[in-house]
């Protein structure tokens, strides 16, 4: 009996496991670290050379090996490398026989025609599996809410808005089918919040180590930040009675081993509020995600748009999101006929 293997594949982590878990087996840094002598890419790779590679997290705890990045945007740019990265995620990590199983990989919303042909070439000829399907996320995000909607809400029609590490898109799906013309990008994302986050500590100058504060500024991030239904409703939250919202973070110093404790405050919410007034980050662009999302809506076919408002759907950072959540009221303020919109976390 064939089991069904899903990786999701992106710029900064790749996701692990089988079909059914409700989670990911394995979330691994999507980085190779090699030997520079090996000139991967070079028919004159030979003997050990080809062996002598790491990936994930071991990579990156490698200083003698230089560090890879195959993927960027989603798009696989060396594809050598992608085959080693592939091998060790089947063999090592999941531990299976390709042969014994199927594969569902994603792939960027814009991907090109070449690139699927030689991800299915390393699949089948590579790892010889029986079988593979190729899927954009966003897609495959609207079956999966699923699970929490009742038979007859289910859809495969919805926005879907999916933030990874460097670029956020906001996708339209029809049944099933990505509205490919609609899709708009924009150049926020979860680095910018890390970057913006960042800058917020520095400048209270709250004693984190210089070459810590980008490690710092994540672990803020992840563990601490959340969208705010109303900005100066929540500043005036921190004023009065900071000490229950305030949180603290607590690090280790790299270089004497000492413990470190940072008051995280407004950077909790200033944070992710960058997709809301992006020009707190980004002069250049000024265009908040709601009016991105109506945009994207409003260029689809007329007979989509209504299903396309009452299934918004935002993915990767949904996790530090509260509800009532921000997008809901400002593209209901931007619908100028009478709608329902929805948003799923």
């Amino acid at each position: 009996m064939f089991n069904l293997m899903v990786c999701l594949l992106s710029f900064r982590y790749t996701k692990l496991g089988y079909a059914g878990n409700t989670e990911p087996q394995f979330i691994v840094p999507s980085c190779i670290a090699i030997k520079e002598s090996a000139k991967v890419g070079s028919r004159t790779v030979k003997g050990v050379d080809d062996l002598d590679f790491f990936i994930g997290d071991e990579g990156i705890d490698k200083p003698n090996y230089a560090t890879k990045w195959p993927i960027r945007h989603g798009i696989v740019e060396d594809w050598d490398l992608m085959e080693r990265f592939m091998e060790q995620v089947i063999f090592k990590y999941l531990r299976a026989e390709p042969e014994d199983h199927y594969f569902l990989l994603t792939e960027p919303p814009l991907n090109t025609p070449e690139n699927r042909e030689y991800t299915a070439e390393i699949m089948f000829e590579s790892f010889n599996v029986p079988g593979l399907y190729i899927a954009v996320q966003a897609v495959l995000a609207l079956a999966a809410s699923w699970t929490s909607r009742q038979v007859g809400e289910r859809t495969l029609t919805g926005t879907v808005i999916d933030s990874g590490d460097g670029v956020t898109h906001v996708i339209p799906v029809a049944e099933g089918y990505v509205i490919g013309s609609c899709i708009k990008h924009i150049p926020i994302a979860g680095r910018d919040i890390t970057y913006f986050t960042q800058q917020l500590l520095r400048e209270r100058e709250v004693g984190i180590p210089p070459e810590q504060s980008l490690e710092t500024a994540k672990a803020v991030k992840e563990r601490f930040s959340y969208v705010c239904p109303d900005l100066v409703k929540e500043f005036n939250k921190y004023d009065t009675d900071g000490s229950k919202w305030i949180k603290q973070y607590t690090g280790i110093n790299n270089i004497s081993k000492k413990e470190f404790t940072v008051d995280v405050g407004y950077e909790r919410f200033l944070g992710p509020e960058i997709f809301f007034h992006p020009e707190f980050a980004n002069p250049d662009f000024t265009q908040p995600i709601s009016e991105v999302v109506d945009e994207v809506i409003q260029n689809c076919p007329i007979d989509v748009r209504r299903p396309l408002y009452k299934v918004i759907l935002s993915l990767e950072l949904h996790r530090s999101w509260l509800k009532p959540h921000p997008i809901n009221a400002q593209c209901s303020q931007l619908v100028l006929y009478q709608i329902e919109v929805g948003i799923i976390l």
